[in-house]
């Protein structure tokens, strides 16, 4: 990862960056046609979050938005800086605070999940009609019986 990336975390109730990571995920969106949350839903979920920032050059270019249970309710790594680290980096800092992580990815996200994969995630099951515009979704888990921060660490390594 680039050594002018600051990390920064916002705690729940905070809505600092929540206009940054929007845009970041309306881009996202354009591009792949991808986290097609609606602007309160995203809003709201994101305060209710730990959101694991990265910022180069006062721009976020990555986050992770966590429920206290470690479900990563959102994942977002800019297209221009993808290959750098920084998606394994945000799942490394949400991993450092909970024992599992789950989330959720579209069936039809390729670059998602072969990303988890990679990382250790197991396909648990698969959701039909998860999103609301009818997508389809895999439930994803990585953690509790497989070693979740020694897992990581070795990740960080390679």
């Amino acid at each position: 990862m680039s050594v002018n990336i600051d990390s920064r975390v916002v705690p729940p109730g905070n809505d600092d960056l929540v206009d940054a990571a929007w845009q970041l995920k309306e881009e996202i969106n354009r591009q792949e046609g991808v986290l097609k949350q609606r602007r309160n839903f995203f809003s709201d979920a994101f305060r209710r979050s730990t959101v694991h920032c990265y910022v180069q050059e006062g721009e976020l270019v990555g986050f992770a938005a966590v429920r206290r249970d470690g479900y990563i309710l959102f994942l977002a790594v800019s297209p221009k800086l993808r290959g750098e680290g920084i998606g394994k980096q945000l799942i490394a800092r949400v991993a450092a605070d909970n024992d599992t992580i789950t989330c959720h990815a579209r069936t039809s996200n390729e670059n998602a999940l072969q990303f988890y994969e990679h990382l250790g995630f197991e396909i648990k099951r698969r959701i039909d009609d998860y999103y609301e515009d009818g997508g389809d979704a895999y439930y994803l888990k990585l953690g509790s019986d497989v070693g979740i921060t020694d897992k990581i660490s070795d990740l960080m390594r390679r």
